[in-house]
């Protein structure tokens, strides 16, 4: 019995590798061909932040946990940190950001996407001067944004080791999640601010007490329902950041399942569509409609076999 559960966890295991290794390198793929035109005439104040900019910054983010966990294969860690070289490039070596930030005092992005390049070891020392100086400043703290929103700019202050220490039980008491409603009222949109609050409490999973044991219990009791539900009705993307959630709060509890069912939507080329409709054949705007997902697959896999090797080291006998 011993033998055949732990056959299955190395197959699973490896599901889940292969799946989040080719996501990487489509994603990887995608950038050196410059699929989606995302970076001609880009400015510290792109004209749309959501199609130029913000996308360099999640790409970054699942290249630079790569490297923090350090559980990929050569060829995966080449690739992530070729991607990561390409993200600073694109951000002239991270002048676009102090720029951004120097013309707007109160805009948090500069500093949410420099925590990604930060923790894979990229510096610009003018824009850390910079951020340390509006940290003592009241504006940037007072911005009016989504309680998730703000955990994110703690988050990035704590990694950059800029500003001082916020009251993580008051910041995570604000969210949707924080107040543990009744599971059956979240909607498309509250699983995303739910997934993000854990991402930011935990740090992507790196400090998952973080979270608060009855925030996590609840997520314990409810996330295997929430998958359920996001994979009847095809929405891969939601679905794979719930995964995400069940990496950062301990002991898996949504199982291979999911994983398999994302590995099986995946297309011979790497790309995991997003949802259940069809995938354009336009390169250009698959990559727009589904780069969010090849990053989601990333995070997803590069955590789930983080914390499963973690596991695995820590039960082994001495």
């Amino acid at each position: 019995m011993t033998h055949t559960t732990a056959h299955a966890d190395n197959g699973h295991l490896s599901t889940v590798q292969r799946w989040s290794s080719r996501a990487l390198h489509w994603l990887h793929t995608a950038h050196q061909h410059n699929r989606g035109h995302r970076l001609d005439g880009m400015t510290a104040d792109p004209a749309d932040p959501n199609s130029t900019y913000k996308p360099l910054g999640e790409c970054a983010l699942a290249a630079s946990l790569i490297l923090r966990e350090g559980v990929a294969g050569a060829d995966d860690l080449r690739a992530a940190r070729s991607l990561l070289d390409s993200c600073w490039r694109q951000l002239q070596d991270g002048d676009l950001l102090y720029e951004r930030q120097l013309r707007h005092l109160t805009l948090t992005d500069p500093l949410e996407l420099y925590a990604h390049f930060f923790r894979a070891g990229y510096h610009h020392r003018p824009l850390e001067k910079l951020l340390a100086e509006y940290a003592d400043l009241c504006a940037p703290h007072v911005v009016e944004m989504v309680p998730n929103r703000r955990l994110a700019v703690a988050n990035a202050r704590r990694i950059t080791g800029i500003g001082t220490e916020p009251d993580w039980g008051r910041l995570a008491e604000q969210t949707w999640l924080g107040a543990t409603p009744e599971p059956w009222a979240i909607d498309w949109k509250t699983g995303y601010d739910i997934t993000h609050t854990v991402f930011h409490l935990t740090d992507w999973g790196a400090r998952p007490k973080g979270l608060p044991a009855d925030l996590a219990a609840y997520l314990r009791a409810w996330l295997p329902v929430w998958v359920d539900i996001w994979l009847e009705v095809g929405q891969w993307d939601l679905v794979g950041e719930l995964l995400i959630v069940d990496a950062c709060i301990g002991d898996p509890v949504c199982g291979p399942e999911p994983f398999r069912q994302l590995a099986a939507v995946q297309h011979d080329d790497g790309l995991t569509p997003r949802d259940s409709d069809t995938v354009t054949d336009d390169l250009h705007q698959a990559v727009a409609d589904h780069e969010h997902t090849a990053v989601v697959a990333v995070v997803t896999g590069t955590l789930t076999l983080s914390r499963a090797l973690g596991a695995a080291a820590a039960s082994a006998p001495a």
